[in-house]
C-alpha cells in the first residue's frame, strides 16, 4: 500500500508561485498516472492536472494550462505541480491521487490565493 503525502501549500498573493509535492511511502514506477486534484469549499473535487507513466503525457483543466506544471521523478517516488501566475479562484485544498490497479489519495495541502 503506497502512501502519499502533499506538501507545499500556504497563503499565496494574487500573481504569485507555489510548488506542491507528492511524496510517496513507496515507488511510484509502476503507478500508471499520478495526478492533483483540488477542492473549493461547496463545489466537487475536480482534476487539476495528470502525468502518464512511460512517456510523461499530461493533462491539463482549462483553467491552469499555461500556468500550472506537473513533472514526476519516479527516482524520488515524488510528484510535483508547479503552480505560477495563482489566482484568487486557486485557492482550494490540493490532494495528489495515483492511480494502477487501485486509487490512492493523499490527505490534501491547503493553497490560499488572497491579498
Amino acid at each position: 500500500q503506497v502512501q502519499l503525502v502533499e506538501s507545499g501549500g500556504g497563503l499565496v498573493q494574487p500573481g504569485g508561485s507555489l510548488r506542491l509535492s507528492c511524496a510517496a511511502s513507496g515507488s511510484i514506477a509502476n503507478i500508471n498516472v499520478m495526478g492533483w486534484y483540488r477542492q473549493a469549499p461547496g463545489n466537487e473535487r475536480e482534476l487539476v492536472a495528470r502525468i502518464f507513466n512511460g512517456g510523461n503525457s499530461t493533462n491539463y483543466a482549462d483553467s491552469v494550462k499555461g500556468r500550472f506544471t506537473i513533472s514526476r521523478d519516479n527516482a524520488k517516488n515524488t510528484v510535483y505541480l508547479q503552480m505560477n501566475s495563482l489566482k484568487p479562484e486557486d485557492t482550494a485544498v490540493y490532494y495528489c491521487k495515483g492511480v494502477s490497479n487501485t486509487e490512492y489519495w493523499g490527505q490534501g495541502t491547503q493553497v490560499t490565493v488572497s491579498s
